[in-house]
């Protein structure tokens, strides 16, 4: 993507926590003189609160192997750091902040004094936003940064800019951008604060860039007064549990969207696509053995894209089980039409150039035990190709493709779409009649059901 120009209506100003809205409107006061106006004009489409924790950077910084900016940006100077770590404290080396290794590094800063708990590294983050979401002209981005070290209570800073998008007309259309750092401790008590800077009568988001928290005070302030609170399952370290967090928030009413779940999209309509014969499309009921391979780190495509399956066929869970082993294996069984049993497993698959994206799908089979069905299928990523699903002596009768992956799948610009078809139909439901589970296995799958 080509980068957007920006003009700085007023660059970032520390200022105290009760004149954020007086700073604002002095900086719109000062444009409107009769030519000024012709230059800025407030944006009024939504306001958005960005929850950007992106502690990996400040613990690197602080144990030593990072010297950049704290900026969330993933570039070759946040690689080369995480490789650097990993390999010092003997874990695998991926160069992407998994969760043993975010373990370990919270474990080494644990053990300095508090003297030490320091980052001499600019914070950068809060000063800008992803060029395919400003291009939609946000209100007002309210960016929280928690910091570790000691609680000195909240800091403030607010800014406006200007992407210019293209050479039509006079106008700038402006957002303004307010930053609050402090601990996690100190920004739970200006929970308040934060949503009184939502402006009325505008859609509001929340992008909660970590896992969900809702004994968290902040997050409980930010997710109630929101219309849609956005995730990324790929960000969890944890799937399981975390996903019944959400599902909780589901029955309570608030509207949740998982970008994780766009990035599934290729693997679906490429799945609806090989039953589009009609001969094969009779024989879809048949299936009753799945198996799903995905990058090893992260479980949450595996899961969704399992109870999509299932949703689709109606299958009800029954049990879920995890056997672990070299593969973090998984097994879940469902009952489906006439009580018919169908079995699933999920593998983990070590991948030694493993993408952006931590628990990318790598290959799905869908086969019977019914040796007549005309409905064996395998998919596999382009880039790894289908080896291991191709292995077992079926595979010559298996209907096979290859998967795409979508251009970009990077948080911003999945985020970026999501705003553009917010609203009922993109937001994780609970599908109708699913209540009433027992077991906390059943509810985990039952939740994923869209």
């Amino acid at each position: 993507m080509t980068p957007t120009s920006v003009v700085a209506l007023q660059k970032p100003k520390d200022i105290s926590l009760h004149e954020i809205e007086e700073e604002l409107n002095s900086i719109w006061n000062s444009q409107s003189g009769d030519n000024a106006a012709l230059i800025a004009t407030r944006a009024s489409t939504f306001c958005m609160v960005v929850y950007e924790p992106e502690e990996f950077q400040q613990l690197l910084a602080i144990l030593g192997f990072y010297q950049g900016p704290v900026d969330g940006i993933h570039g070759p100077l946040t690689k080369a750091a995480v490789n650097e770590a990993q390999k010092t404290y003997g874990l695998p080396i991926t160069g992407r902040v998994d969760a043993q290794t975010l373990t370990r590094l919270r474990q080494e800063v644990a053990k300095l004094p508090s003297e030490r708990m320091t980052i001499s590294n600019p914070n950068l983050r809060g000063f800008s936003i992803n060029d395919a979401i400003s291009a939609l002209n946000p209100r007002r981005i309210i960016t929280l940064c928690p910091t570790l070290g000691e609680d000195k209570g909240v800091t403030a800073q607010v800014s406006a800019y200007c992407p210019v998008q293209k050479v039509t007309g006079d106008n700038l259309i402006c957002s303004e951008y307010i930053t609050l750092r402090g601990t996690k401790e100190a920004l739970n008590r200006v929970g308040d604060l934060v949503t009184s800077l939502f402006i009325p009568n505008l859609p509001k988001f929340v992008w909660w860039k970590a896992t969900p928290n809702p004994e968290q005070e902040l997050f409980k302030k930010v997710v109630e007064v929101c219309h849609c609170i956005i995730m990324d399952s790929s960000y969890f370290s944890d799937p399981e549990s975390e996903f019944l967090k959400i599902q909780d928030l589901i029955d309570r009413g608030i509207s949740v969207a998982d970008l994780n779940w766009h990035r599934l999209l290729p693997w679906q309509e490429l799945t609806a696509e090989t039953f589009d014969p009609p001969e094969r499309r009779a024989d879809i009921g048949e299936i009753d053995r799945v198996m799903i391979d995905y990058e090893k780190g992260n479980a949450a495509q595996a899961l969704m894209f399992l109870s999509w399956i299932a949703s689709r066929l109606n299958w009800e869970p029954v049990s879920y089980q995890e056997t672990g082993g070299d593969y973090d294996l998984k097994h879940v069984k469902f009952k489906g039409h006439n009580q018919r049993e169908i079995e699933a497993e999920l593998a983990a698959i070590p991948i030694a150039d493993a993408g952006e994206i931590i628990g990318d799908l790598i290959g799905l089979r869908l086969a019977s035990t019914n040796k007549n069905a005309n409905c064996s299928t395998i998919l596999c990523s382009e880039t790894i190709g289908c080896m291991r699903m191709e292995a077992g002596g079926s595979a010559q009768a298996a209907r096979t493709e290859m998967v795409t992956a979508i251009n970009d799948q990077k948080a911003e610009f999945l985020l970026s779409q999501q705003l553009q078809r917010w609203g009922a139909r993109s937001s994780l439901r609970r599908k109708p009649g699913r209540s009433g589970k027992n077991s906390q296995t059943e509810r985990l799958v039952d939740h994923l059901l869209y």
